[in-house]
């Protein structure tokens, strides 16, 4: 290893102190991120556009921890730049990114067009692209740091009717296994957690698009979203922010590069 290659420093023992910021963090999948990282020491910025929804829950969490939010809308590189710099002033730069802002339209791909085609890469491809160039540089001048990208099982597989997000989050999956070779060497780690059908305001949304277009039942139409895991059931934000947390422990130093299904078996090693 070159001196260029050294971490300056050594890593933290625990996520004690460590600042970590959460997009998309108001709710769902990612306040429970917040909260679990709280529980585990770290100082947590909330990211996201609604400043009241942010208000609101770090006031929720505010018992738990150390605790702020700032607004961004993710899309924008200068927003994002601006949002991160109002973070480090409170908790110092940050040192643990878990990229979970995220949307998803669907629409048959042929009337799929440019503009439904562009906001999916714009939201959930080039915000996690803008998060991490904010974040990194202070990650590589420390010698450590957690990248976490929440990106789908969609990222994994093919999902017919979404095509634009599916081709969204495959490309937030190589994103995370080139940037992880890239910083290998360097103390910083880069992983993906692909959650399935999950018990958030996507699944909510996509539920009653089902009932609206099909006149279902909300139960029924629970329940097709829910075969597609083989456990029979959504997946739960404590279990997606379960994987993120264990992957953003200074432990976790050996995993980099991965894209972790939490399905319940829907996506399996082939």
């Amino acid at each position: 290893m070159t001196d260029m290659q050294k971490p300056s420093v050594n890593p933290p023992p625990s996520l004690r102190g460590v600042h970590a910021l959460v997009t998309g963090g108001a709710r769902g999948i990612g306040e429970a991120v917040a909260r679990q990282l709280l529980a585990q020491g770290a100082r947590v910025t909330l990211l996201g556009r609604q400043a009241e929804a942010l208000q609101a829950t770090a006031q929720a969490l505010g018992a738990r921890g150390e605790i702020g939010f700032v607004t961004a809308d993710i899309a924008d590189a200068d927003s994002v730049a601006t949002a991160f710099a109002r973070a480090a002033e409170r908790f110092g730069p940050v040192q643990v990114l878990v990229n979970n802002a995220g949307q998803a339209m669907s629409a048959p791909f042929g009337k799929t067009d440019a503009q439904l085609w562009q906001r999916m890469l714009d939201v959930n491809l080039t915000g996690t692209f803008h998060c991490i160039q904010a974040a990194l540089p202070s990650m590589l001048a420390t010698g450590w740091g957690r990248v976490v990208n929440v990106a789908s099982t969609a990222g994994l597989i093919g999902y017919a009717y979404v095509t634009a997000y599916t081709a969204a989050k495959h490309g937030v999956v190589g994103l995370t296994r080139a940037l992880a070779l890239e910083v290998a060497k360097k103390g910083v780690t880069v992983n993906a957690v692909c959650p399935g059908y999950t018990e958030t305001d996507i699944v909510r949304d996509a539920v009653a698009n089902i009932v609206a277009k099909t006149g279902r039942s909300e139960a029924d139409a629970r329940d097709e979203l829910a075969k597609r895991n083989p456990q029979g059931r959504l997946v739960q934000p404590d279990e997606v922010a379960d994987a993120v947390v264990w992957l953003c422990q200074p432990a976790a130093q050996a995993i980099t590069g991965q894209s972790i299904a939490v399905a319940g078996g829907e996506v399996t090693a082939g």
